[in-house]
């Protein structure tokens, strides 16, 4: 029986041609090579399985290979090519920077360092997972860092370039890593399974790319962890059985549900997926992330975002045309509150079924706005034709009135002799332009009026009634809403209101609104003659309160005398 080896290793790329993913930095890598302008130090980081460590293998054997081709690729046939495929290389050495992070270690390595090569022309040092490194020894691996020997070259790895200090920063090359992405990952995915002889769907490996969210390492293990599962055949459904992925079909369904406001259904699809074991949180942020996908379907500009295989795209294109911008950008709004707000929830899975049930009153409620805002404009409409057919209205009845004037100021005046007219008046007469008949009438109608509405008489009761119907006007007031409605307001002579206060403070919050107050109590109780009066209370308890500890002190010293004797003989002090 051989010895199984995982994918990842097995397949392990061997030259800069075989690294997926990171096209520019094997470029730049290449390039120096070629052009002979090597660093001292070089720093590869990013996530966790996107080929650093490889990376920088596959650099170190390039630079010491005797016959590289025309494409700067190693020849695997050289001395240094084979010593260093066979793990007996003693010009490549790698270290481990989470088990040597100590100031002793470095200096082994910097007495290390001083040793030229045997083979070739370069040493080269891999120092993986270099952010472990305390930081007495980084501050130890400075000097070798930035002046080396000629002969030695530093290739320094990590995930976490954060942890790493700003002057170790400064003396190396740094190159950022991607993520790989889904079809790059598949395709390489594709490509082992060819050479494994073993067949596939498509659909099944996206979803192993996806699952592995850029890591090819990770992607490689699930791959031989899904084929010990089904074997030679790799299925869709065997893969999100295996792996306990939600079908995409369920995302699907529920939202047709929201399109059709069918609330029963949608709980029902939420509670079979919980029956198959599901977290309820995950169900959310896939559902997020499946509406994020229906909304970048909307343009072919942003269609490329969207990493998922030909058959489901092709489902996500389906169902976007039944899905409109404003539904979508509601929904996603719903269902990221409810994850931001699902750990705080005591009742989680009422938590999802409300934002569930929310999400399916979107079409309803867009439709019952809509027809609100049709309504509300024809009825504007018709207020607008009825403005118009009144203003016309209006203009011809006083077209019709201003000839009726001047038919009459064109017939002869008849002047009566008798009457006696000052010389003011005949001054007026002279130099007026209008018709002063029509100008006297409007004021002879105010003075009949006025004659007609004297002022009304009041209760006290209606008066305290309309005093806290103004006190709850002043709601967003809070100091002289307290004040007004702390007592009652009384009536007195010549419909004189007269209003308790404790204090000037008071009087002075009133003053602020007292012209409003008054005009309101007038309009309101029909009676111009309404006023206020203010008065400050003087009641000797209001004036003789005890604020500090000294004044209650006092005031229990002149009921009981021995209290002073208590506090000396014990030295108490008053707080």
């Amino acid at each position: 029986m051989e010895n199984f080896i995982v994918s990842a290793r097995k397949y392990r790329p061997a030259n800069f041609k075989s690294v997926v993913g990171q096209a520019s930095i094997t470029t730049t890598l290449k390039n120096a090579i070629k052009n002979n302008h090597l660093a001292q130090a070089y720093l590869f980081c990013g996530p966790r399985g996107v080929g650093k460590t490889t990376c920088a293998r596959i650099f170190a054997k390039t630079i010491n290979c005797e016959n590289l081709d025309e494409n700067v690729e190693p020849c695997n046939k050289c001395e240094s090519c084979e010593s260093f495929s066979q793990n007996r290389s003693y010009n490549i050495h790698e270290l481990d920077a989470a088990s040597n992070n100590s100031v002793e270690d470095i200096r082994n390595l910097i007495e290390q360092v001083r040793i030229p090569p045997q083979v070739g022309k370069y040493s080269i040092y891999i120092i993986d997972e270099v952010h472990m490194l305390s930081s007495q020894a980084f501050n130890a691996f400075l000097k070798t860092l930035e002046e080396p020997p000629p002969h030695a070259i530093f290739i320094l790895a990590t995930t976490e370039k954060h942890k790493i200090i700003p002057t170790i920063l400064s003396r190396c090359q740094i190159f950022d890593f991607n993520r790989i992405r889904v079809d790059d990952t598949v395709d390489y995915i594709e490509f082992i399974a060819k050479e494994e002889s073993i067949t596939y769907e498509i659909d099944a490996l996206n979803i192993i790319a996806q699952k592995a969210d850029g890591a090819m390492r990770d992607a490689l293990s699930i791959f031989d962890q899904v084929v010990s599962f089904s074997g030679k055949n790799i299925t869709y459904e065997g893969v999100i059985e295996n792996l306990n992925v939600l079908d995409y079909d369920y995302y699907f369904k529920i939202t047709d549900a929201f399109l059709n406001n069918n609330i029963s259904e949608t709980l029902l699809i939420f509670n079979e997926i919980t029956e198959k074991g599901f977290d309820a949180h995950h169900f959310i942020n896939g559902l997020s992330e499946h509406l994020r996908n229906v909304l970048v379907c909307k343009d072919e500009v942003t269609l490329q975002l969207l990493e998922v295989g030909a058959n489901i795209r092709e489902r996500y294109k389906t169902q976007t045309t039944i899905c409109t911008q404003d539904f979508l950008f509601s929904a996603l709004e719903i269902t990221n509150k409810c994850d931001t707000t699902y750990r705080l929830s005591k009742n989680k899975r009422l938590h999802v079924e409300l934002s569930l049930i929310s999400l399916c009153n979107i079409i309803s409620e867009k439709k019952n706005s809509d027809q609100l805002d049709y309504e509300k404009k024809t009825i504007e409409i018709k207020e607008e034709n009825k403005v118009e057919e009144k203003s016309t209205t209006e203009k011809i009845d006083v077209s019709l009135e201003e000839k009726n004037i001047e038919k009459e100021y064109a017939k002869p005046q008849i002047i009566n002799k008798s009457n006696s007219f000052s010389s003011f008046s005949i001054k007026q007469n002279l130099g007026q332009t209008s018709k002063p008949d029509v100008l006297e009438e409007p004021a002879t109608e105010l003075k009949v009026e006025l004659q007609e509405n004297p002022n009304n008489d009041f209760k006290e009761t209606d008066l305290i009634e309309k005093w806290h119907a103004f006190s709850n006007k002043m709601g967003d007031k809070p100091r002289i809403f307290n004040t007004l409605t702390s007592k009652d307001p009384k009536l007195g002579e010549n419909n004189i209101v007269s209003f308790l206060i404790d204090n000037n403070l008071q009087e002075e919050k009133i003053n602020e609104i007292r012209n409003e107050l008054l005009a309101y109590l007038k309009s309101e109780l029909k009676n111009s003659s309404v006023d206020l009066k203010l008065v400050i209370s003087d009641k000797e308890e209001e004036n003789n309160k005890l604020y500090t500890s000294e004044d209650k002190f006092k005031h229990m010293l002149s009921k009981n005398d021995d209290l002073n004797n208590l506090k000396q003989e014990f030295n108490l002090d008053l707080e």
